[in-house]
């Protein structure tokens, strides 16, 4: 259930990021694109150190929904700010949390076989 969540959480965010591009006319920056997935995967190997509290955290219900809130708020201020670099940093980032997660998803399928 947690990970159907996290993937449908995800997914509302991109969807957030990318109606945001379209509605401006934004072009993708390829950099941006890259630091985002940087970023993402760089925090996702920090939280593997102590995971069970990072879940902990994540589980409750007001931080998912602080940082949906958040992931449009930015989508939203980025849009008019700085709508090359913020859209595409924050769709870089959520398509490796997407990555990262259907390949955490596909090794423990591998696993249990």
């Amino acid at each position: 259930m947690g990970a159907r969540r996290d993937g449908t959480l995800a997914l509302v965010s991109l969807l957030a990021f990318v109606t945001a591009v379209a509605l401006v006319d934004a072009s993708l920056s390829p950099p941006a694109l890259a630091l985002g997935g940087i970023g993402t995967v760089a925090f996702e190997l920090l939280a593997t150190r102590d995971s069970d509290l990072v879940r902990r955290h994540w589980e409750r219900p007001a931080v998912q929904g602080i940082a949906l809130a958040a992931a449009v708020g930015v989508a939203a201020v980025g849009a008019r700010v700085a709508p090359s670099l913020v859209l595409s940093a924050g769709i870089g980032a959520l398509v490796a949390y997407l990555v990262v997660l259907a390949s955490v998803l596909g090794a423990a399928s591998v696993g249990r076989s």
